[in-house]
Formats: structure tokens, C-alpha cells, sequence
């Protein structure tokens, strides 16, 4: 996913930077507030997944993103533009099973790498939060096949998402839940869609003014009967980490676990946040 790549070389000095409510690393359940108006978010970390499957080429392995970056542009002071990705995703393979798509696969030695597939998305905040009500916010959002069938990691499909976002401080928590739902064209006949159900909900307690713990579930559940087809199966995660901000940088980590057969056991997650004001809304 990225774009954000691009964009990144946009970030030179900036003097007015600080960080932002709405900053979501190493979580990816959405909140529903905004950066604000005029404000650009980048977000950069190295990700690292151990078991991580890919049932289409038939290949297991440790997974690195180097880098995963996003980066976020605040359109007003109740929507922003999302552009997610990566430039280099490396799989170092550890087994190699039958598999619809394997004969594609042109990585011969113990190793394959491929970009990240980009994604490209919008979110609304709709309802501002009150004393007794919570925030809500509608994303939606599309992946891009940039990854190929030949690296052994792409799909080669085009995805749609969307979803209701909601949001709620309790003292010193900040609580998020997001219900959507996603069209996933099937690799394997174009011509056809599997429809999940896409799901998060994740939490922030702040220890101090500087520390927070983290954590979420987030994924999907296929809405087939009986068994969903390869490349659009249920998926989750269960994500615990930190965030701590200096200045006007947030440095987090985390720590994730594979909820079904074809998610990775285990994984680290470890990157940085960086907001700043790079124009005015007129």
C-alpha cells in the first residue's frame, strides 16, 4: 500500500508539528475523528509475522514489511484522505504446499518479496461525541493489486470496504468500535465476490501523560455458506502494545496473535507517528 510512499518525501522541516488524537499506530481499528483541517499524518514501522500463509500460492514463511507506511491528509476539520502501503514486503519461506495458483510462483530459492498491495480511503466523522453520546464516522475504503501472482503474495483483486466507526472517551479511555462490511473479488474467478463482515474494536488507557497501553481485535468473518474461497477467508488478530510521545513524535510497539489456521501465530509490530500543519482550508 503506498502511495504514502510519495508523499513521504513531502515531510522536510516542519515547525508547527504535534501530535494528533486521532493517531492510530499499532492499531488499525479505525477512530472516528479526524486529524483536523490542514494537518498531514505519517505513520512508518517494520512489521514481522511468523506463519504467516498465503493459501493461493501455497507458501508459508516469516514476513517482513519493510517499511509499512500510511500516511493522512486532513480535507477539513471532519474528513481525511488514507493512503496505506508499502514498498517491500519480504517472505522468507519455510513450506511450500500444493496450492491453486503455486505453478505462477517464480521465486525458485528460499525467499520472495513483493510491494504492498496499496490502500486507498476516506473517512467522515458524522457525529461529533458528548458528554453521554459517542463520536460516529463512516470509512470506506479500496485495496489495489500491486503485489503479484508471480511473488507468491498478491491476489491480483481489487477489494472494497466500508464501515461505521465509533468512538468514546471514559476518563482516561479511549474506546473504538468498527462494524462494516467488505466486497472481495474472488482470485480465482473474477466474475464472482465473496462478501465478509469486517469487524474491530480496540481500547487506549492512558498510563501517563506521555505512556499508553493499547489493544484491539480487528478482522474479518466470511459470509459464505460452507467454505469461503481461497484468498477471501475469515481472518483476526489480537493486537496488545504501547505508545509513547516526545515532542512531536509517538513511538509504539506491539505484540499480535493469529486468531484462524491461515493467520500468522505470532507477530511484532514496532514504528513511529508524526503529525504536523501543512496548509490552510480556505
Amino acid at each position: 500500500m503506498n502511495i504514502r510512499l510519495v508523499c513521504l518525501t513531502v515531510v522536510v522541516c516542519v515547525a508547527l508539528a504535534r501530535p494528533s488524537a486521532a493517531q492510530q499506530r499499532p492499531l488499525v481499528t479505525e477512530d472516528p475523528e479526524s486529524i483536523g483541517a490542514g494537518r498531514v499524518l505519517i505513520e512508518g514501522g517494520i512489521d514481522f509475522a511468523h506463519d504467516q500463509q498465503y493459501p493461493l500460492s501455497g507458501l508459508t514463511g516469516n514476513l517482513w514489511r519493510l517499511p509499512a507506511i500510511g500516511i493522512s491528509v486532513g480535507l477539513s476539520s471532519i474528513a481525511e484522505l488514507q493512503l496505506d502501503g508499502g514498498p517491500y514486503n519480504l517472505l522468507t519461506i519455510t513450506e511450500r504446499q500444493p496450492a491453486p495458483l503455486a505453478s505462477l510462483v517464480t521465486a525458485t530459492g528460499d525467499s520472495t518479496h513483493a510491494v504492498d498491495d496499496i490502500m486507498i480511503g476516506t473517512k467522515i466523522r458524522i457525529v461529533p461525541e458528548g458528554a453521554s453520546r459517542p463520536s460516529f464516522g463512516f470509512r470506506f475504503a479500496t485495496r489495489l493489486p500491486n503485489a503479484k501472482h508471480e511473488s507468491g503474495l498478491g491476489q491480483d483483486t481489487t477489494d472494497f470496504y466500508a464501515s461505521i466507526l465509533s468512538g468514546k472517551t471514559i476518563q482516561s479511555v479511549r474506546i473504538v468500535g468498527n462494524l462494516g462490511f467488505g466486497i472481495m473479488s474472488e482470485p480465482l474467478d473474477a466474475a464472482k465476490q465473496n462478501d465478509v463482515l469486517t469487524y474491530g474494536a480496540s481500547f487506549a488507557r492512558a498510563m501517563t501523560a506521555q505512556t499508553e497501553l493499547v489493544g484491539e481485535l480487528n478482522g474479518r468473518v466470511s459470509t459464505r455458506n460452507g467454505v469461503a474461497p481461497i484468498g477471501t477467508e475469515s481472518r483476526g488478530l489480537l493486537k496488545f502494545g504501547g505508545r509513547y510521545t516526545r515532542g512531536p513524535l509517538r513511538f509504539d510497539g506491539g505484540v499480535f496473535f493469529g486468531l484462524t489456521s491461515v493467520d500468522p501465530t505470532i507477530g511484532l509490530t514496532a514504528g513511529f507517528t508524526y503529525v504536523f500543519d501543512a496548509f490552510k482550508i480556505p
